[in-house]
């Protein structure tokens, strides 16, 4: 530390405007980071100090705000924690513990976090973990019953930090633990309103789907539904035909022809790949007066091989609403066309039933 001193003391006469001590291996535990950030502080108490750590430990949120109560006036961190190994501090997580937990100020604009962190998951590759820390698909989910009970009476009960402030929105999950207000809440969102018998229906067969280890999307729910309702499909939108080229020379390119509301639509659009051009094809064959914005994308291979199975997932929004869906087929395009279709029908109908 005496070293170190001496070497900031050298730094601070040859002009530097800033001094940011790295924890670089991320070693430091929180008391470490207090001490070692407040030490420094106090041996230089008008210097701009940093605060720079790494999650190796997964303590990297902890060793920043730990520097911060130590005297640290600046702190370096990442959208979704990204950065070398196990990556940086969390830009996210300390901003929103930083502001709600300790009354700091950060200046940042917290509604514009669960965007960026798309946006930079998207352009980077690098998929946030669904259980992450305010900005993980499942952060704002709930599935269990009691806990969706308790949420439709007062959401502070399971949630400490509101899903708008970050730019979020809450999702009552339907699977296996779904309790039967959450799941009731959901399909009256949807516009439908089954009897006392039709809902247990409904709630047994989600219930016996989850067990077997399927994800139940909303989509899948209004499927079940509608199923044990006896109601007839509407779909809005149906894809008539699509064609996709691509190639090791050319720029993948898709066309598409769609049927809204019985009239008949084409468009052509390019992408970085065949689904992507597919999709920016779709998207603008459906042109809806609300447009709907993608904000996950998901693939797994369902069976092994070339042929495989392939299970696509997406969240979808429009406006406050968010859904998810998904498409199941051997042919990954024609799945992913599936699953962003049905969650825009669904938009439709819930728009149809509301009215």
């Amino acid at each position: 530390m005496e070293f170190l001193k001496q070497v900031i003391q050298r730094a601070l006469d040859a002009g530097v405007d800033r001094v940011t001590p790295c924890d670089t291996v991320g070693t430091l535990t929180p008391e470490k980071s207090l001490a070692f950030y407040g030490e420094l502080h106090d041996a230089f108490p008008d210097m701009v100090l940093g605060v720079h750590v790494h999650n190796d430990f997964g303590l990297a949120t902890a060793n920043t705000i730990a520097g911060v109560a130590g005297g640290g006036t600046h702190i370096h961190a990442t959208i979704n924690g990204l950065g070398e190994r196990a990556g940086n501090a969390s830009l996210e997580e300390n901003v929103v513990a930083l502001e709600m937990l300790y009354g700091v100020k950060t200046g940042i604009n917290m509604t514009k976090i669960t965007e960026t962190s798309m946006i930079v998951s998207r352009v980077t590759g690098m998929h946030v973990q669904p259980n992450k820390a305010i900005v993980g698909k499942n952060a704002f989910a709930h599935e269990s019953g009691i806990h969706t009970h308790a949420i439709l009476r007062d959401p502070t009960t399971y949630e400490r930090i509101d899903p708008a402030l970050v730019g979020a929105t809450r999702r009552l999950v339907s699977g296996k633990h779904a309790g039967s207000s959450g799941l009731f809440n959901n399909l009256i969102m949807m516009g439908l309103e089954p009897s006392e018998e039709q809902f247990t229906k409904i709630l047994e067969q989600v219930k016996a789907t989850g067990d077997q280890g399927t994800i139940i999307s909303d989509t899948d729910l209004y499927e079940i539904a509608v199923d044990v309702m006896g109601l007839k499909r509407h779909t809005p939108l149906v894809v008539d035909e699509f064609i996709v080229t691509t190639g090791n020379r050319i720029t993948p390119t898709a066309s598409i022809k769609l049927t809204r509301n019985g009239e008949s639509y084409m468009e052509a659009a390019t992408g970085n790949g065949p689904v992507d051009a597919t999709l920016n094809a779709l998207v603008k064959a459906v042109s809806l007066e609300d447009a709907v914005d993608l904000e996950l994308y998901q693939v797994e291979a369902i069976t092994g091989g070339t042929d495989a199975v392939v299970n696509v997932e997406v969240m979808l929004r429009q406006g406050e609403r968010v859904l998810s869906s998904r498409g199941v087929d051997e042919d990954i395009v024609l799945a992913s066309v599936k699953a962003y279709l049905n969650g825009v029908n669904l938009f439709q109908n819930m728009k149809k039933e509301k009215r």
